[in-house]
């Protein structure tokens, strides 16, 4: 027996579930994706990777701007779906919506809830220094993030991974867990716990102004929070006197040196922290392709002695 699934979900970390429901035989009858947006240097109108997944292999496609309206919420109960399977959609489900699906609505989460509830579990996770997250299957309810959590598989964050690793860990990891649930749907065994009420934080989208490096925080810190924003938006710090450029740095790793925050130590780009140091490893000037520190170095000079 197969399930007939409405599949709700937008960027690539949603594109491995969609694509695993597909090859697991489910029947889907509609993916819902937010929809297309202006993006790149030229502004263009561009479609989610879930739509293009989705048209790729045949899915019908839909991309209301709200779900709130009695026509969008008819069209959904019209499809008559078993359940619907949430991943990184973007969008609230009203009650209605919650209740339409004969089998339950099932959303995969990024992290160990009740942590990190929200928007950006990933980067948060890394950012505050976890060593250890999750992907979760829980089933849906109105709260934030709140329902119960009907499997879990944990999954080591390693002292230098960044977010975009950390990222493709769980989508893979989180597709496959989705589908182990769908098939105890279809069984009648999908046995789902409450979430402990003690531990709850909250994942708060990034805001593009937290992104500047602080080099008077501990260097544990700082190598923290260029690695939970790499590589997007991606942490970043000024250079030059007058007119600074601002370059994102992609990469660090710890190392040893002390002096004022923010001064460059040596000719390897270690930069002195409010306690330690750490060492500039991957970097990217404005319009330009990532690149090691030692290539960058070669065109742009980073003397002892620079303050960032």
């Amino acid at each position: 027996m197969t399930l007939r699934i409405v599949f709700m979900g937008t960027p690539d970390f949603s594109v491995p579930t969609l694509a695993e429901i597909v090859a697991a035989g489910h029947e889907v009858a509609a993916a819902y994706a937010q929809p297309p947006r202006p993006a790149g240097r030229g502004m263009a109108e561009q479609t989610s990777p879930v739509q293009r997944f989705a048209e790729s292999v045949g899915i019908p496609v839909r991309t209301p701007k709200s779900l709130k309206g009695d026509a969008e919420q008819r069209a959904f109960a019209g499809l008559q779906a078993d359940a619907a399977v949430v991943v990184a959609y973007g969008l609230l489900l009203p009650a209605p919506v919650l209740a339409t699906p004969r089998l339950g609505c099932l959303n995969l989460h990024a992290s160990m809830l009740p942590r990190w509830r929200g928007a950006a579990p990933i980067q948060r996770a890394i950012m505050a220094g976890d060593a250890e997250t999750a992907a979760v299957v829980m089933r849906m309810e109105e709260g934030l993030d709140t329902g119960p959590v009907c499997l879990a598989e944990a999954v080591a964050i390693g002292s230098d991974m960044t977010a975009g690793e950390l990222h493709d860990v769980l989508a893979q990891r989180g597709a496959s867990l989705m589908v182990r649930a769908l098939g105890a749907l279809e069984r009648g065994s999908l046995d789902c716990v409450p979430q402990a009420s003690a531990g709850v934080t909250y994942a708060k989208k990034i805001d593009k102004a937290e992104a500047r490096i602080d080099f008077s925080r501990s260097a544990r810190e700082v190598h923290n929070h260029v690695r939970g924003l790499s590589p997007f938006p991606g942490a970043w710090l000024e250079v030059g006197e007058g007119r600074r450029e601002r370059i994102k740095v992609l990469r660090t790793s710890l190392a040893e040196g002390s002096g004022p925050p923010g001064e460059v130590l040596d000719e390897r780009l270690t930069v002195a922290c409010g306690k330690g140091a750490v060492r500039l490893v991957e970097l990217q000037r404005a319009g330009r392709k990532p690149m090691a520190a030692e290539e960058l170095l070669r065109g742009f000079r980073l003397p002892p002695g620079t303050r960032l």
